[in-house]
């Protein structure tokens, strides 16, 4: 039984009376209901996750299953040092975010392209360390900010190149006299004003991006005796 519950990922304690084992203890933490939606909501924008955690190998294994995260893409018996060293390697080789909320987390938020804090939860030094803070902690925020960000990084480059063309195509027109003075002022105004409208759909976030990826039920804490 001490070899299932372990296997399941749980922390196995032994108790015993009067100096004789009596039973076992199989305690776990169980996984955020929305953990496993988040994660495959960044596989579905081209993003990799990752886990890095404190807990031995065969809880971390377990956890990563029920998260939807490859085993060979988990590191478990990190100390602050070694996460911190693991992000660092991984910056190295594309951008990478770093999302945390405890203390242990700190020096890799601060190692990551951009660290990511959960501000409601997150300790003093986690939010401190971090690009930026989230003010709830439901990770499925995460995916959505993200897309909202692309979104909104689509619209700007598309005004630049819009701004550009125009001012490409009015340059030769009026150098030439194909356009008078009066026409590409009128032209070039009417050009930002579309610019501006079009830049204002970067603060509203369409529906597809408000609605957060459904969640899993939410599993109640577990704490399993065999005697």
């Amino acid at each position: 039984r001490v070899a299932e519950m372990s296997q399941a990922g749980m922390s196995v304690v032994v108790v015993e009376v009067d100096g004789t084992p009596a039973g076992v203890l199989g305690i776990r933490d169980e996984l955020r209901p929305e953990a496993a939606a988040a994660v495959q909501a960044l596989a579905d924008q081209g993003m990799r996750s990752v886990m890095l955690t404190g807990d031995q190998e065969v809880t971390a294994q377990a956890i990563a299953a029920q998260a939807g995260i490859p085993s060979d893409r988990v590191w478990a018996g990190q100390l602050p040092a070694d996460k911190a060293r693991v992000v660092a390697e991984l910056v190295d080789k594309s951008p990478t975010a770093m999302i945390g909320d405890g203390i242990n987390d700190a020096p890799a938020l601060a190692a990551a392209t951009v660290g990511i804090a959960m501000g409601v939860t997150g300790s003093d030094a986690a939010i401190e360390s971090a690009d930026v803070a989230f003010t709830g902690s439901d990770v499925r925020l995460i995916p959505v900010a993200l897309a909202h960000a692309r979104r909104g990084r689509r619209i700007m480059t598309g005004n630049i190149g819009l701004a550009l063309a125009i001012i490409v195509g009015l340059f030769p027109l009026a150098l030439f006299g194909v356009l008078g003075l009066a026409a590409v002022v009128l032209v070039h105004e009417v050009a930002e004003v579309i610019v501006i409208g079009n830049g204002l759909r970067a603060g509203r976030m369409p529906r597809q991006l408000t609605a957060l990826p459904e969640s899993t039920p939410a599993a109640p804490p577990q704490v399993i005796t065999a005697q």
